[in-house]
């Protein structure tokens, strides 16, 4: 059942997807409705699934599920399933959890783990510099740790 954000339990699970490129205005719409319909229809076998999203930045696409019962490997592989067909329809990269989201300014930028050690290196970002840590699994982990300063995230490690 889709529900509103705010009424999902701080446990609900979070599968964050980040785009490589931001989503055009024209495709926003349309991005919208896809997730909304498959969110409605999946996993209505299950009376306390309760599921949510956001779409942030026009770039990061994600998805929260809450359940009285455990998560099987259908509910699951139906997810992947449906943003592999997003990423062939969009002409995207969305599984793609290892390379970094960062913000420089007000824009989002995407690179790859090794391009991002580069910058580093070469001080164009800082410790201040704030991360996208996508692999948080929990909305409350989400609401608290996803969008961090590079020295309070996992990537703090690379900084010298």
């Amino acid at each position: 059942m889709l529900v509103e954000y705010t009424s999902l339990p701080e446990t609900a699970k979070v599968c964050i997807y980040p785009s490589n490129r931001k989503f055009y205005d024209t495709e926003i719409e349309g991005l919208n409705q896809k997730i909304i319909t498959f969110l409605e229809s999946w996993n209505t076998d299950d009376e306390t699934f309760q599921v949510s999203y956001k779409l942030l930045y026009n770039r990061f696409i994600v998805l929260f599920a809450a359940s009285e019962t455990p998560f099987t490997n259908t509910i699951i592989d139906a997810s992947v399933g449906f943003i592999l067909q997003l990423q062939q329809e969009h002409e995207v990269e969305l599984l793609d959890k290892m390379n970094v989201c960062f913000k420089q300014g007000e824009y989002v930028q995407y690179k790859e783990l090794k391009d991002f050690k580069k910058l580093i290196k070469n001080r164009a970002v800082t410790g201040k510099t704030i991360v996208f840590d996508n692999l948080v699994t929990t909305k409350e982990e989400f609401e608290n740790y996803w969008e961090v300063p590079i020295s309070e995230s996992w990537y703090g490690r690379f900084i010298k």
